[in-house]
């Protein structure tokens, strides 16, 4: 049995590198040789406990590779061609799938659908956090990367990209519309050019972190509030001459910024929520405006499958976003826990870290 280096969750607090068999490929999948990988928040909630995984799972859900191998089934692809895949595979034939929520797909579970099914590496099937990822429904799921792209410049495709402009599209911001996004991490940072490519003319960008406020500008951000200095809702309302926001994106998780994204709305405005939430939310009632101010709420879960992540190479490839910036720390495989202890901890101005097999 030929094995593998794989980053597996042990238990709550300890994800460790492992040795796993290489996967046998059945005729839809493809074995995907890993050359760059990275670590997303939700790997430390899985971490942490605070999103439960089967143990022994491999984690990591963000892969570029090479295909080492094609299962019998599987056509328009060859052995050895770069390509990624998204964070969210769907199968292109469940239900959801053919409803247009490619997202919620479900496939991969045993006790039918459940929400975030279409998250399947590191979730419901081993993922990339390893030398080899298989990739199941090979045929909806990889995506070619263009020659002239780098790794790290495709990077954030699979996930963060992804799911930072979703933020935005599902937001529905138009031309001319001002926006705000609560944290500038990669999420954030994703969602504030997501809200520029849209066409918002005025973004405003809340954290504390000075590389995250700076990035924030590079990103798009025409305000950076830093919300240890002043209150980020009495600052947004000062900012938009208490009209408030047309669209609040809120991408940490977290009650206080929730509600705050809920607070500097407009009547009639959008809160677009990027979170992961580890425990139930409270929607108080004065900015809810008990239920009548036309507020739209609305969640996201990344879009993936081939075309999404041919759009979003798309935009790298134009020049019009560089993500680049992101990769602030880089580790082997070998390293994984020491990458976990960094970017567990938010050290060193880590922004996000890219990891080579």
């Amino acid at each position: 049995m030929v094995m593998m280096k794989a980053a597996v969750f042990a238990e709550p607090g300890r994800i460790v590198l492992d040795d796993k068999p290489i996967p046998d490929v059945g005729p839809l999948d493809a074995l995907i040789r890993i050359t760059t990988t990275t670590i997303c928040g939700t790997d430390i909630h899985i971490l942490k406990g605070e999103y439960p995984v089967a143990r022994g799972l491999t984690i990591g859900h963000e892969p570029v590779g090479i295909i080492e191998k094609l299962g019998s089934a599987v056509s328009g692809y060859r052995e050895g061609q770069r390509v990624i895949a998204g964070a969210i595979t769907p199968s292109g034939h469940s239900n959801a799938c053919l409803c247009g929520c490619h997202s919620q797909d479900g496939a991969g579970t045993k006790h039918g659908w459940k929400p975030l099914g279409g998250w399947r590496f590191g979730n419901t099937i081993d993922g990339c956090q390893a030398d080899y990822l298989l990739v199941p429904d090979a045929m909806t799921n990889l995506a070619p990367v263009p020659d002239d792209l780098t790794d790290e410049e495709v990077l954030m495709c699979p996930d963060i990209m992804s799911t930072g402009f979703a933020g935005a599209e599902r937001g529905d911001i138009r031309i001319g519309d001002t926006v705000a996004v609560f944290a500038q991490g990669p999420i954030g940072l994703c969602a504030t050019a997501g809200a520029k490519l849209k066409g918002a003319t005025t973004i405003i960008a809340v954290d504390a972190v000075p590389a995250r406020m700076e990035m924030a500008r590079r990103m798009g951000a025409d305000h950076v509030v830093n919300f240890r200095e002043a209150d980020p809702v009495a600052e947004i309302m000062r900012l938009t001459g208490g009209r408030g926001v047309d669209v609040a994106i809120e991408a940490l998780g977290t009650q206080a910024t929730f509600e705050a994204a809920l607070r500097v709305l407009r009547p009639g405005g959008t809160l677009s929520s990027l979170g992961v939430y580890s425990g139930d939310l409270r929607i108080p009632l004065g900015p809810f405006a008990a239920g009548l101010g036309d507020h739209t709420i609305v969640t996201s879960l990344c879009p993936g499958g081939k075309e999404r992540m041919r759009r979003l190479m798309a935009v790298v490839a134009s020049g019009r976003v560089d993500l680049k910036p992101l990769v602030t720390h880089r580790f082997t495989l070998e390293r994984i826990e020491e990458a976990y202890d960094l970017f567990g901890h938010q050290r060193d101005g880590v922004l996000k870290v890219a990891i080579t097999p």
